[in-house]
C-alpha cells in the first residue's frame, strides 16, 4: 500500500488542503513526529488513529539516526498492509522533518511506497501575513538562522528558526538590510506577532521566521503605471518616461508573461 507524507500547513487547521485532508480520513494511522502537528491532526483524524513517534531533542547525529530508524521500523510494516499518514507543518519538502524519513526508507524499506500531499509552507504562510510580494522578475532565498546566525548575500530571505533575534536583527541591519519578524503566523497555538522590533522577540520561540530584504531590490512591474498615473485612471501615463514605461510594460505582457 502506500506512505503518504501529508503537509499539514503552518499550524491552521482550516489551512490544511482538500487532498490533506482526504488522506488523513483514509489513513489506518496517522503518525505525529511532535505536539503541534498531532494538536492539527487531531482536528481531522480521531485520537485513536494518531501514531506518536519519539525524536530526541539534540544535535548527537548518531542518536538522531537511530530514532529515525527505529521510526522507519515502525512506520513500515502498517505502510506495506494498509494506507499510512506521516504528517508534518508547512510542506513535507521545505526544512521538514520528512526528508529524513523519506531517507531512512528508502535505505531500510525500499519496498514501501510514498507520496507526498504539499501543504501551505511557511514561506508562503509569512509572505501572505506580511503582504509581500513575492513578484514576477523578484527571487527569494531560504537560510535558517538560528541561534543568532544572520546569513547575507541575496536581495530577499525569508530566514527560518530565528531563535534569537536581538543578535540576528543587529547584523542584518548592519548589512543593509530592512527586517520585519513573524511568530507562529497562522498558528492556533501560542500568540502569533509581526514586529520590526526585534525585541518583542527576545523570548526565545523555534516558530520565529524573518523577512530580510535590501531596500535597492524592488523588481519594476507593468502595473506600477497604474499606481504613477493615480487618480487620471491611467491616462498620465502618456507623457514623456510614464509612456515609455507603458510601452516597456505592453511588450512585456504580449509575450509569456501573461501566462505567468
Amino acid at each position: 500500500m502506500t506512505l503518504y507524507g501529508v503537509g499539514l500547513g503552518p499550524g491552521d487547521a482550516g489551512l490544511v488542503t482538500v487532498r490533506g485532508r482526504e488522506v488523513l480520513r483514509e489513513a489506518e494511522v496517522v503518525y505525529s513526529p511532535g505536539r503541534l502537528s498531532r494538536s492539527v491532526a487531531t482536528e481531522h483524524v480521531p485520537e485513536e488513529r494518531i501514531g506518536d513517534l519519539d525524536f530526541p531533542m539534540t544535535r548527537d547525529e548518531e542518536e538522531l539516526r537511530e530514532a529515525w530508524r527505529e521510526a522507519a521500523a515502525e512506520i513500515a510494516p502498517s505502510a506495506r498492509d494498509g494506507t499510512v499518514a506521516f504528517v508534518t507543518l508547512g510542506d513535507p519538502n521545505v526544512y521538514s522533518t520528512f526528508g529524513h524519513l523519506r531517507r531512512t526508507l528508502a535505505a531500510f524499506h525500499p519496498d514501501v511506497d510514498l507520496e507526498v500531499v504539499p501543504g501551505v509552507s511557511a514561506l508562503t504562510a509569512f509572505a501572505t501575513a506580511l503582504g509581500v510580494e513575492v513578484a514576477a522578475g523578484s527571487s527569494i532565498a531560504l537560510r535558517e538562522a538560528a541561534r543568532g546566525a544572520a546569513p547575507t548575500g541575496p536581495d530577499r530571505m525569508v530566514l527560518f528558526k530565528v531563535t534569537d533575534a536581538p543578535a540576528t536583527h543587529e547584523k542584518l541591519v548592519e548589512a543593509g538590510y530592512e527586517v520585519t519578524y513573524g511568530r507562529r503566523l497562522f498558528m492556533e497555538q501560542g500568540e502569533t506577532l509581526v514586529t520590526d522590533d526585534p525585541a518583542d522577540l527576545a523570548e526565545r520561540d523555534y516558530y520565529t521566521l524573518a523577512y530580510a530584504e535590501r531596500p535597492e531590490a524592488r523588481v519594476e512591474q507593468a502595473t506600477d503605471a497604474f499606481v504613477e498615473a493615480g487618480a487620471d485612471g491611467g491616462r498620465a501615463v502618456t507623457d514623456g518616461g510614464d509612456a515609455e514605461r507603458l510601452e516597456r510594460s505592453e511588450a512585456a505582457l504580449s509575450g509569456d508573461e501573461v501566462g505567468r
